[in-house]
């Protein structure tokens, strides 16, 4: 569940400083007071988890001067200023330096509470945004979002690396649902172009001339971005969905891309989806520039080849949302286990993070089974599984491995809990956790 927002409440007025502070955490917000902007200062930094309520008239530094100084630190974050009697034209100039809102003495109690809840709504969004944009930048967060431990998932994480340090355009293909964002995503992070900026533009978005113009200009008049290729110069420009683009687009592309010469200052990314429809990219796109985009080539696997991948990233996906949801993860069985290995899985990734969402909530209700939920999303599943040309002993590997695996991160690394809990005594516990290239160290903390 979400922490509680932080609320700054600064104010020379002991009586106000209290009397707002209360009134907000009964709302639910994580209070603190100043006395003085300067006090509120040494605490309030650029990346402040919360918003701010002032007085506008203090002594020392007043609450002007302090939102000029928040401004200048962090001009996102939401400050809501308290004015008196006479002050509003000086909190309409205050509403033009960036405050967020302002309240006039007396003012209702309700009306701050929601006043309170739009501005933290508005700083969890930008926090988030900001943690997003970290984690994109940051190529060793990126890899372990890449989740799993099959021969494909290695070697798809060992040519990321290989290509994120060339400079070539890339093309990327794959199944839907698959995760080819994330993989353009991480390329940009592995490559010397890490930090710079990073453009997404899905071309199945636009009708031609709205495309033509997000990519190359002019822009809307109410459109403060600039065209995609010259918002993404010197970084990464990834466009999905690239076979979509018409005749004229594609060869406006062609210009752009041999106007930039070698290396290219802007990497192209494109993404194609075009297996799903028995076709490739290659058949949809003009041959210049197809061989253009497709200097250097990433194939994301579909999930149903990444074997035990599928058992590691629904236990990754039931545990989210059981933290989510306030509630249990519920526990996998050995059949549930076989039949997630033996879905076909169309949907790929995106479709086994639906059914660990929706396995959350029925357990949470008490009601309803892995297996009817795998059975609704694929009409061709039995209920009895058969593990036909695959053997045995691998399933049962998989399940022994997930419940392991599972067992530790529950107990945080604990080898006595995870020996009592599965009966197991300490040497068979390590060989099977050295056969699954399993490390407490991992589940410590």
């Amino acid at each position: 569940m979400p922490t509680a927002m932080k609320i700054a409440i600064v104010d020379d007025e002991r009586d106000m400083r209290q009397s707002i502070s209360q009134w907000l955490a009964l709302s639910g917000f994580d209070t603190e007071t100043f006395a003085s902007a300067e006090d509120a200062l040494k605490q309030l930094g650029p990346d402040y988890p919360g918003i701010v309520v002032t007085d506008i008239r203090m002594p020392g530094m007043d609450g002007m001067l302090f939102l000029r100084r928040l401004m200048g630190s962090d001009s996102t974050l939401p400050v809501i200023m308290i004015t008196g009697h006479g002050d509003v034209p000086m909190a309409v100039e205050a509403m033009r330096l960036g405050a967020f809102d302002f309240l006039e003495k007396p003012f209702n109690p309700d009306r701050m509470t929601e006043l309170a809840k739009k501005a933290a709504q508005k700083r969890r969004l930008v926090l988030d945004a900001r943690s997003l944009r970290r984690d994109l930048s940051d190529g060793s967060t990126l890899m372990k979002k890449l989740i799993g431990t099959s021969s494909a998932m290695e070697r798809l994480r060992e040519d990321i690396l290989d290509l994120g340090q060339a400079d070539g355009h890339v093309l990327i293909e794959g199944e839907t649902g698959t995760g080819k964002t994330l993989v353009a995503h991480a390329l940009h992070a592995a490559g010397n172009r890490a930090g710079r900026n990073f453009v997404t533009l899905s071309c199945a978005a636009f009708e031609e001339d709205a495309l033509a113009r997000r990519l190359f200009g002019p822009v809307e008049p109410n459109d403060n971005r600039l065209p995609a290729v010259e918002e993404a110069r010197g970084g990464t420009l990834v466009l999905e969905d690239v076979e979509s683009l018409s005749d004229t687009v594609q060869a406006r592309m062609l210009t752009a891309l041999n106007e930039e010469g070698t290396p290219p200052e802007t990497r192209i990314v494109a993404i194609s989806n075009m297996q799903d429809e028995g076709r490739t990219c290659e058949d949809a796109l003009r041959s210049d520039l197809f061989y253009r985009l497709a200097s250097l080539r990433l194939i994301v696997p579909p999930l149903r080849a990444r074997g035990e991948d599928i058992l590691t990233l629904f236990t990754r996906f039931v545990e989210q949302f059981a933290e989510d949801y306030g509630c249990e993860a519920p526990q996998v069985s050995a059949q549930e286990a076989t039949q997630l290995l033996q879905a076909p899985w169309p949907g790929n990734v995106r479709q086994l993070f639906n059914i660990a969402e929706r396995a959350v909530l029925q357990a949470r209700r008490g009601t309803g089974t892995l297996t009817s939920l795998l059975m609704s999303d694929h009409e061709d599943m039995q209920p009895v599984m058969t593990t036909e040309g695959k053997p045995l002993k691998e399933y049962v590997e998989a399940f022994e491995r997930m419940l392991i695996d599972n067992t530790m991160r529950r107990h945080k690394g604990s080898v006595q809990a995870v020996m009592d809990e599965l009966c197991l005594p300490r040497r068979t516990l390590n060989e099977k956790m050295a056969k699954y290239a399993l490390s407490r160290a991992d589940y410590l903390g």
